[in-house]
């Protein structure tokens, strides 16, 4: 699944891209990725001649600045993006085709059919995420220290799934959280409430520290995820604990382990990350 890093890729990818196009059309061969409460034909209708002023992010959402609406993109598990000539033969899983001024076409495909999008009147566009309840983007200038660690004092649930909620913090997936709560040492199921102020601040490091890189080095490439122009990420290669299952720590040589936390397939050190916390 794209986390924030992959997306806010992306998202450049865009700018660098589209930026300044103007949209003349748009072809939809799978229409429930249209979210309510348009359906496809008014969908296509309000884009017609509208401009892609810019490409923004908030999270996992990618939003699209055009003259009267803004365009919400949410890839899910495997949409991605492409710019190709105006009647180049379709990629396999092309869902929908923004068709362009300049006889080029911007392509969303999707393996699986779980990304959406829908269109939010320019003015109303933070109104939308304000009641998403998402919290802040994970740099110093909004993700305050003090306010993480009162938030984790009020939940008494597993850390992991806390993090991975959006509503603590957001843009973190299931890659980034077992590699932020490798790096802070801390067990995926310990109680959010049970972190000490030390731990809570090495959690805290950690999350701008590793998603700043993984955003320099353009996410990580796991199973389809490609960049705008058909790259893979590098990210992937500084993992230190997701998808190393039977490996051994890098820090301390104990074999990585893999277990469920809330359904989600979760790694970590035992040795690094004991389930009572550091001594």
């Amino acid at each position: 699944m794209p986390e924030l890093p992959e997306v806010e890729t992306v998202r450049r990818g865009l700018v660098k891209a589209v930026k300044d196009a103007t949209i003349v059309g748009v072809t939809i061969y799978w229409e429930r990725i249209i979210m309510p409460p348009f359906s496809k034909e008014q969908f296509a209708k309000c884009l017609i001649n509208e401009t892609i002023h810019d490409i923004h992010r908030r999270g996992k959402y990618l939003i699209f600045i055009l003259d009267h609406w803004a365009l919400i993109s949410h890839l899910r598990m495997e949409g991605k993006y492409s710019v190709t000539k105006a009647g180049a033969p379709l990629e396999p899983h092309t869902h929908l085709i923004f068709h362009l001024a300049d006889n080029r076409e911007l392509r969303y495909q999707d393996v699986r059919k779980f990304g959406r999008m829908t269109l939010v009147p320019l003015p109303k566009v933070w109104d939308y995420f304000g009641k998403k309840n998402l919290g802040p983007e994970p740099i110093p200038e909004f993700f305050k220290l003090e306010e993480f660690k009162e938030q984790l004092k009020k939940h008494q649930g597993a850390i992991k799934p806390l993090l991975l909620n959006q509503k603590i913090v957001a843009g973190l997936g299931n890659i980034y959280t077992d590699e932020v709560l490798f790096q802070a040492r801390i067990y995926p199921e310990r109680p959010a409430n049970s972190l000490s102020s030390k731990e809570v601040t090495a959690l805290y490091q950690a999350i701008i520290a590793i998603l700043k890189d993984a955003i320099a080095k353009g996410g990580s490439t796991v199973r389809t995820y490609k960049n705008m122009i058909g790259a893979d990420g590098t990210y992937q290669n500084e993992l230190k604990v997701y998808g190393r299952t039977g490996l051994p720590c890098v820090r301390c040589g104990a074999l990585i382990e893999k277990i469920k936390v809330n359904q989600r397939g979760t790694h970590f050190c035992p040795v690094c990350q004991p389930k009572e916390g550091q001594k």
